[in-house]
């Protein structure tokens, strides 16, 4: 079998959630270089101008729509103007998500709800939407972006631990409801990485010192080092990909080692 067929998306349409910057926009990225059609959404203006920019500068015609992942009459009209203008989704990525850092005793239940609604129940939805599609065209991949808190808790993080908590279990449902209808679900799980939502956690202290935090993650990190969201393309590419036929309800993490260690002896 030709290796470069095997991985090619060529043809394919592909919609990431949240992909305006960050991790889901060097996901499109990395999918677009396979060949796919990229289309994302994200809920502002301002935001999509500056991401169709941004995929422009990189050589890639996105297309971009305002919508809430969290809604399901939006969503719907989502999938239905992508399917109008770039065919039937065929691999979909739910990247959009939030965290609020905030000790759960002083976390009201409006906040918690917004964390699990967006990182949780948007998958549900996008990937609802997306299925019917998928079914009539016999094939379909989907790929939810989990996170280390998928697998462990964190102080001020409950909301957002257990949101990706229940999309690993999502993942794994998907894969079992539908798997013989040739639909493969696995997620991403990243570890900690270089984006604007983790900016303040690598600012430097006043004395030009490391972030306390920043620190705690290069000890814990058997690679010495925050993952990039380039880190992320292969992996994207691989279980968005006829290579990844035969892989379902798998979590892949790319996350530096950090679950393999139990970190340095003080």
């Amino acid at each position: 079998m030709d290796l470069n067929q095997l991985f090619s998306l060529k043809g394919k349409t592909a919609l990431v959630t949240g992909g305006a910057y960050g991790i889901g926009f060097a996901i499109a990225e990395a999918l677009a270089g396979a060949g796919a059609k990229i289309a994302f959404n994200c809920r502002t203006q301002a935001n999509l101008d500056k991401a169709l920019a941004g995929y422009a500068a990189k050589g890639i015609d996105a297309r971009g729509y305002i919508a809430d992942v969290t809604d399901e009459e939006q969503v719907s009209e989502l999938v239905s103007r992508i399917e109008a203008e770039l065919g039937s989704v065929d691999i979909l990525v739910n990247n959009a998500g939030i965290i609020k850092r905030i000790p759960m005793t002083e976390m009201s239940a409006g906040e918690f709800r917004q964390v699990v609604d967006i990182d949780l129940i948007g998958p549900f939805i996008c990937a609802k939407a997306v299925i019917p599609g998928m079914l009539k065209k016999g094939h379909g991949k989907i790929i939810n972006i989990c996170s280390m808190m998928s697998e462990l808790g964190r102080e001020t993080v409950s909301a957002y631990a257990a949101a990706k908590g229940g999309l690993k279990m999502l993942t794994r449902n998907i894969c079992a409801e539908y798997g013989e209808a040739n639909i493969q679900c696995n997620g991403i799980g990243p570890g900690y990485i270089a984006t604007p939502q983790t900016a303040p956690l690598r600012e430097r202290q006043p004395d030009g010192s490391r972030h306390p935090f920043d620190q705690f993650i290069l000890s814990k990190t058997p690679a010495g080092r925050w993952g990039d969201p380039e880190d992320l393309m292969g992996p994207a590419v691989f279980l968005a990909s006829d290579a990844s036929n035969f892989v379902n309800g798998h979590i892949l993490y790319v996350d530096g080692g950090i679950l393999a260690y139990i970190g340095k002896q003080p």
